[in-house]
């Protein structure tokens, strides 16, 4: 195909933005079509009550893989990113909490308030992690070779990665084989005793996803995190004005690439001729021809109301349909009145920092796991984990003057009911994270103005994830790397020729780093020439 011929990419994500970006710094002509009014996908700022903006879906960054930083220079677009310290504050329901700095040093110091030999393992852990990590980061950055026929480059890269596996030497290979399989409270266990601190560490091996922290596999997911951050915690980090200023920071860049941009151009259908694309038609009967169509919606969504299933071989066709993604969690954005008191934190100058970053409600390994037992049988949880940030500390733009925005991440609650339905019971959801932050926050409840609650049907129904799944398919060890989202086809080409996927269905599938994004450009880029 020669340069300059155009690409047409489905949504406005932030993988879709930023494999636009590379595909007109590759000398192409894109165009993002996003069916909403604004690009940004799951990374967006709305105002959902008068004056009080949240970051509607996802409200930490990635963090961004440092080399797409670089390139789309996103400082230049007025895109400022706060960092908390501490970055996560986890309380317990009779007073006692912990706090996570930034610094590894400084967080041992606080876990020795609890137990010195916690404290003392702080440091190796962190330090593993950070060697493990090394590894996992190399396997994002990689297109997943092909099985039966890999090419020189697939072999290249395989021959990097392996270089990364020796250099954690005999005892940190052992490590790596054992703890990927291995379930995330095991994994937590080797190291630490307090309940409190396994429970914060092992969330990251189960956020957005359908595993307990007894679940088989959890731990490679925590690994997954880690290669994107390795702080034990994971990351927090805002951008000023919430994640839409990011998206519509990468926005910019790709269009002063060279991008084209339209908003509300929903894809109704990609048309197909003789097993290759051939255009798109939107949903108002506008038709465009193409060469390539790059969709940055879910693979389900893609492959099942985009294209004509009779255009798919059957083997493939199964394969996808039995892509699990079905999602987990919901999001509840509260409208306060000023700032609820937390009984952990004395009133001094140090609760406004403590709480400045993310809130984890999750005491123990036990809580986690009976959050995720309700949502294997079609309910949530009354006692929901909760990954909690309160952002107008940091950025009082985003609520009139002494309110302030709460935003909570809710798990575990199915896609699917078991008893009623969520029309009829989104409010039931937001009593019960109401009631559990009133645990630890006892005036929480009178200070709510108003309470917006999104379940797992308004994600697929307002916002486009199939199934109500942020990560577009589940993370687990038969659902990664090759085998995502199916086996034969994780390397962004799909069986219909000019038909690529560069969303988080694709490897490696982790929130907002952008890393599929730009593997895929990467592939496309390589096709298409």
């Amino acid at each position: 195909m020669p340069i300059g011929q155009r690409v047409v990419l489905i949504g406005g994500g932030h993988n879709a933005l930023i494999t636009a970006f590379y595909l007109a710094k590759g000398g192409f002509k894109p165009l993002v079509l996003e069916r909403r009014e604004m690009v940004g996908g799951g990374a967006i700022t709305e105002e959902f009550h008068p004056g009080f903006r949240a970051s509607t879906l996802a409200h930490t960054l990635g963090p961004l893989r440092a080399n797409v930083a670089r390139d789309l220079q996103l400082d230049n677009f007025d895109c400022e990113i706060l960092y908390p310290d501490p970055r996560v504050f986890a309380p317990t329901p009779d007073g006692k909490a912990l706090l996570f700095y930034n610094d590894v040093a400084k967080t041992a110091a606080e876990i020795a308030r609890i137990s010195a030999k916690d404290s003392a393992k702080y440091a190796q852990f962190a330090s593993a992690l950070e060697e493990t990590a090394g590894f996992f980061t190399q396997l994002s950055s990689i297109t997943p070779p092909a099985i039966d026929k890999p090419t020189p480059e697939d072999l290249w890269s395989l021959l990097k990665t392996g270089r990364s596996v020796r250099s954690l030497g005999k005892s940190g290979i052992f490590d790596l084989l054992r703890w990927g399989p291995m379930a995330v409270a095991d994994f937590v266990a080797e190291f630490f005793e307090t309940e409190l601190l396994r429970a914060v560490i092992a969330a990251r091996g189960i956020f957005g996803a359908a595993l307990g922290p007894w679940s088989a596999g959890s731990t490679a997911v925590l690994l997954l995190r880690a290669a994107a951050d390795v702080h034990p915690v994971g990351s927090a980090a805002f951008p000023r004005g919430g994640l839409g200023s990011f998206t519509r920071a990468l926005a910019e860049s790709a269009k002063q690439a060279g991008a084209e941009i339209r908003t509300d151009a929903e894809v109704r259908h990609i048309l197909i001729k003789d097993g290759a694309v051939t255009g798109i038609v939107l949903a108002d009967g506008e038709e465009i021809a193409v060469e390539a169509v790059v969709s940055g919606v879910d693979p389900k969504r893609t492959f099942f109301q985009l294209v004509d299933p009779t255009q798919l071989d059957p083997t493939f066709a199964n394969r996808m349909k039995n892509f699990r993604a079905n999602g987990t969690v919901a999001k509840v954005n509260l409208a306060l009145a000023s700032l609820p008191a937390f009984t952990a934190l004395d009133a001094t100058e140090g609760f406004l920092k403590a709480l400045s970053g993310r809130i984890h409600i999750g005491p123990e390994i036990d809580y986690l796991e009976r959050a995720f037992d309700a949502s294997k049988y079609g309910e949530f949880s009354k006692a929901p984990w909760l990954d909690v940030t309160i952002p107008t500390i940091l950025d009082p733009s985003l609520a009139p003057d002494g309110n302030h925005v709460l935003s909570a991440y809710v798990q575990f609650a199915p896609f699917k009911l078991k008893e009623g339905n969520w029309d009829s019971r989104r409010h039931d959801l937001g009593r019960a994270v109401v009631k559990t932050l009133a645990a630890y926050a006892p005036n929480l409840p009178s200070l709510i103005e108003y309470m917006q609650v999104i379940t797992p049907l308004d994600f697929e129904r307002s916002y486009g994830f199939t199934g109500g799944h942020i990560f577009h398919g589940e993370l687990a060890l038969d659902q990664l790397f090759t085998m995502r989202p199916v086996l034969d086809w994780a390397r962004y080409k799909t069986p219909i020729r000019g038909l690529f996927l560069c969303g988080s269905g694709t490897h490696p599938g982790n929130g907002l780093t952008g890393a599929s994004g730009v593997n895929a450009a990467r592939e496309i880029i390589r096709d298409l020439r």
